[in-house]
């Protein structure tokens, strides 16, 4: 404690450090010496760090359901205790303001808290911060996650998701992911498709990607992944990224270092790395902004990327024309130009049949 019997820092508290240090925050507040620099003290420290903010979450939820638990013990009235489902958690202080976060269940009745003797609060506050050290496994289900959540997009359209923890993901097209937030780690699992993720910078909680038994691992940075039918595509267009293969056994196998500019091809094989500019990086995370770029791609593989925006869909009928070399930005969602550049530019017919446009060589039609 310093001289004003603030909670210290230390880079290297683990979260029984930080829990104890936001009860002993909480506790002092309750006690009523609170004041406009107490408030910003603390604003200060909660903005440090995400883990900060959380423990006080944390902590809060605890203190709430035991002031519950001891209003049931006490015999207050059924009628004057507030039913789990309906507590919310009272406001926080984060970045400078406060600010109501929903979801985790506080009790709400300020009338109860206000009528507390002081020595019960500051008895209760050290209860409660005993908990918060020896709460264990019989209820550590109800802390594992914070922010579980599953999101997805629908074919031909994208979707932004903002993370409690200040990350955003943007979801191309048909894709899907499931997130886990904890105060130890960020855990995405995308189950299909592909995902853009601008993390937030948060060096004791790493952020993991895992896709078809790959882990991409980033602190702070910005990178794609893709979960292909048969290997996995990372991206990385600022910081830097590592991959990490599962073993049979469950083991991590060889790890990959991806700086900005990267472009892995994970599969089966191993992790196959392409070294380029950050410009060129851009190109494969275009469809942000409703494009796809071709460079150099085999027509099989082209018809099958815009495959994945369209229900209308492309079908190669002749194989002669499947290792046809194209190029060019197109907009995803507009398959008919694509076809129209095909017939122009090549030795391509197509033939529309109402929910698929068949490609065949022109020679093959004579």
């Amino acid at each position: 404690m310093t001289n004003l019997d603030y909670p210290t820092v230390s880079l290297s508290m683990d979260s029984a450090q930080i829990e104890r240090e936001a009860a002993a925050w909480l506790a002092k507040r309750d006690s009523g010496d609170w004041g406009e620099v107490e408030e910003r003290a603390f604003a200060d420290w909660q903005d440090q760090s995400t883990a900060h903010r959380i423990a006080v979450i944390r902590v809060q939820t605890i203190w709430q359901k035991a002031d519950r638990l001891q209003a049931l013990g006490a015999g207050v009235p059924r009628g004057q205790i507030p039913a789990p489902g309906s507590w919310r958690l009272s406001p926080f202080v984060e970045h400078g303001k406060r600010s109501a976060q929903p979801a985790l269940p506080v009790d709400d009745s300020e009338d109860l808290r206000v009528k507390t003797p002081a020595s019960r609060i500051l008895k209760r506050r050290a209860l409660a911060a005993a908990l918060v050290l020896g709460i264990g496994a019989a209820s550590a289900w109800y802390f594992v996650a914070y922010d579980p959540d599953s999101y997805q997009s629908a074919i031909g359209d994208t979707k932004v998701v903002s993370l409690a923890d200040g990350s955003t993901v943007t979801l191309n097209t048909d894709s899907a992911i499931h997130v886990v937030l904890t105060a130890a780690a960020r855990r995405i699992d995308l189950k299909r498709g592909e995902a853009f993720f601008e993390v937030a910078k948060d060096p004791g909680r790493p952020f993991i990607v895992s896709a078809a038994g790959k882990r991409i691992v980033a602190i702070g940075t910005k990178f794609s992944v893709f979960r292909g039918p048969l290997d996995t595509r990372v991206v990385v267009t600022e910081g830097q990224v590592k991959v990490e293969e599962f073993q049979a056994d469950g083991a991590v196998g060889p790890v990959t270092q991806l700086p900005a500019g990267s472009i892995a091809q994970a599969g089966s094989a191993g992790v196959l790395v392409r070294h380029s500019s950050v410009a060129e990086a851009e190109t494969y995370v275009s469809w942000r902004s409703g494009y796809i770029a071709l460079r150099d791609t085999e027509l099989a593989d082209a018809v099958a990327e815009f495959n994945r925006y369209n229900t209308k869909q492309l079908v190669i009928a002749d194989p002669s024309i499947a290792e046809i070399r194209v190029g060019g930005n197109l907009r995803a969602a507009n398959v008919e130009a694509f076809v129209r550049v095909l017939e122009e530019g090549f030795p391509v017919r197509a033939e529309d049949q109402g929910n698929r446009i068949v490609l065949t060589g022109k020679a093959s039609q004579r």
